[in-house]
Formats: C-alpha cells, structure tokens, sequence
C-alpha cells in the first residue's frame, strides 16, 4: 500500500493543468502531450489545455485501435497511443552533416543545432522506463550519442500514474507499472468521480517541487491520497502478463524451436513494431544531394530489423526470411538486450500487440516457447497459438 499521509502531496484542479502548460512555456519549454490527431491519440507540441484528449479513450486489441467519447472529461483517460516520446528524443530523421558548395570550395558543415527544451506532459510509467532503457542505450555506454544526450539533458518530465490498464498492456509483469516511482519531475493521478475532478501531484525533483510551488498547488488530504493509491492498484489487474523467470536462456536455448516457423506464416515484416516501440533504436544512414551538385547532406533515419535491407552486408542480407527477423528482433528484446544494457528492452506497454495487422502477441508467443521449450513437449507448426493461452 501507498503512502497517504499529504505532507509529500499536492492538490491541482483542472484549471491548475491549463497554469502548469503556461508556467512551463513561460521557462521555455516546448510543450509535448497527448492530443486527439488523425483517429488516434498522439504526441505532439500542444500550448492549452484544450489541445488535451479531454473525454476521449481508446479501444484496443490485437490488430485493432479505436478511439472514442467517455462519459467524463478525464484528460488522460487512455493507455498509450501509436507514438512515444521517442519521437522527440531519438528523431525519426535527423541531418548529421551537409554539405554545400561554395564557389571552388566546399563547405561541410556539422549539425550541431542548439537542442530544444520539451516538457512531456502525459508521460506513463512503461513509457518513463522505456526513456530509462534509451538513456542506457545512448548514454550508459562506451560512447554516447551527442543528439539524444542534448536532448534528453533539456527535459523537464511530468508523468501520469494509470488508473486503468488497456487490453493489451502488461507493465505490471514486466515491472514498470502501473506505477511510476522514479524519473519524473512531477507525477499526476487524476480522480474523477461525481464529487470533484482533479489531480494528485507530487514532485520527483527539486525543479518539480519548484513548479508546484509555483502553481500554489495545496495539500492533498490522506483521503485523497488513498484514493489516488486506490485507483493505481486497480490498473495493476491486467488480462495480458509475460513470465520472465529465466526468458533470456528460454531464448537463447530455442533457437531452432517450430514456433518461429509458425509466427512466420502470419508476420509480413511490416516493421510496425518496431515503429511503435519505445524502445527500439535501429537507424540507417543515407546520403542525398540535389542534382545541381550545389548541396548534399547525410541523415541518419530510422530503420527496422524487419526489412530485408537491414542485415545487408557485401554479397547480400544475412536475415532474408520473416522467420530469421522476427526470431532476430524477439530474441535481442528479450534477451540479448540484457546482456548489452543489463536489462530487457521490452517495457510491457502493448504496442506492438495492438499495432501488429495480423495479431501478433509477444507474450503468446513466449507463452508458446516456454510450453513447447527445450524439456518440453514440442509444438508442431499446425497449431494455433492462442489456443495456448
């Protein structure tokens, strides 16, 4: 059980939301939250409240999103939309070099751009620890990437606890939800009932607790804070878990187990997944130039372990099956991404579930490995994966 004791607490109304984006503004900050674009709830530069999914949720499933009305005005009444935060963080196309002709000369001239301030506003638990996986991957290293350490340097993070798990989340078995401990400037939980709409906030940082000072934000009430506490442990329950006692041998143990042939049936190396996640990083590099000769530049792009093209070295690809990628892109999200960073690179959000066309579930299929696995009775290729469930 949470603390309920208000001392470390605070109370923002609705109105409080609209103050926290202009006092954020006011320090410079570029706003991110979520907002309604296009039939789905995604992450971009707002600047009022309004710009908020204010009494919008969103229906997911395998294969299957929809937004649509709530009977209330919640203003985070979602799970988690297409796009992550690290859209801002890690681009999907950024200019690394360019090159102009000057005269006889040539002139190259090195991106070193001054690196925007955001605010993310809206941030999920799954989704702060995706930025804690990144953080590993572009900063924990032997080198680090002078893009994402500039930008990530700037942020200022408010995050908001989840008080209701979506179909296809599974933090609470990869634990990093429902709720946020650590990572944030100022964490939220909203309640709203038929007595009051608000939000419980507390501060994570110094320049958290600044803010909320800023905004005169009161105490909030031991009444309150079980009540916040009360409705995170209720988003703990989940209908979808993995079990990853032992995942990381699991995998390495089964690389030649049927049910890779049986996912290749139904994936079409689309590369969604790894569009949508939080965590993937896999970038490729092109050079452009005009047909004037005048002006070229490199970019560095996102790319996937999906296409064909990504594997490529002189004399072709080494991963030219669907079977060979997904067993490639599953096994490094669960298990070699543990032996390079310490630590799984799957957060447990959902969204490769929801945004895969046919279906596919990563925890069914670890669920299928794990039955059918070394010491295990074998699954043959006809089988239906979600009768294994």
């Amino acid at each position: 059980m949470g603390p309920t004791v208000a001392s470390n607490r605070s109370v923002i109304e609705v109105e409080g939301i609209a103050q926290l984006i202009a006092l954020l503004q006011r320090r410079g900050y570029q706003v991110a939250g979520p907002t309604l674009r296009d039939g789905a709830i995604a992450c971009e530069i707002i600047n009022k409240l309004e710009d908020l999914p204010a009494g919008w949720t969103d229906e997911q499933a395998p294969g299957h999103y929809r937004v649509k009305k709530r009977n209330d005005g919640a203003l985070f009444g979602y799970s988690v939309g297409p796009q992550s935060w690290k859209k801002f963080l890690h681009p999907p196309e950024l200019q690394l070099v360019e090159l102009r002709r000057d005269g006889a000369s040539l002139k190259i001239l090195h991106n070193h751009s001054v690196f925007p301030h955001f605010a993310f506003l809206g941030v999920r638990p799954c989704e702060l620890a995706a930025i804690a996986v990144q953080d590993r991957v572009f900063q924990g290293g032997r080198f680090t990437d002078p893009h994402y350490d500039g930008r990530r340097g700037q942020v200022f993070i408010v995050a908001v606890q989840c008080t209701q798990a979506g179909p296809s989340c599974f933090c609470a078995s990869m634990g990093t939800g429902p709720r946020a401990r650590e990572g944030f400037d100022v964490a939220l939980t909203e309640i709203i009932d038929s007595d009051h709409h608000l939000f419980v906030a507390e501060a994570g940082t110094k320049a958290g607790a600044e803010v909320l000072k800023e905004l005169h934000a009161v105490p909030a009430t031991p009444v309150l804070c079980q009540q916040a506490e009360e409705s995170i442990r209720h988003a703990s329950v989940q209908t979808r878990q993995m079990d990853t006692a032992g995942i990381r041998d699991l995998l390495y143990e089964n690389f030649d187990h049927p049910e890779w042939d049986n996912v290749a049936t139904r994936c079409l190396s689309c590369a969604n997944c790894t569009m949508v996640c939080p965590t993937c990083f896999c970038t490729t590099m092109e050079d452009v130039s005009e047909v004037t000769g005048e002006h070229a530049g490199r970019w560095r792009r996102w790319d996937s372990c999906f296409t064909q093209s990504f594997s490529y070295i002189h004399g072709g690809s080494v991963r030219t099956s669907s079977k060979s990628r997904f067993r490639q892109w599953m096994t490094h999200k669960l298990a070699s991404w543990i032996d390079q960073f310490g630590t799984s690179g799957c957060v447990g959000c959902g969204r490769c579930i929801t945004w895969c066309p046919v279906g596919i579930e990563i925890t069914e299929e670890v669920h299928a490995i794990r039955g059918g696995g070394v010491n295990a009775a074998p699954i043959s290729k006809g089988d239906n994966i979600h009768e294994l469930a």
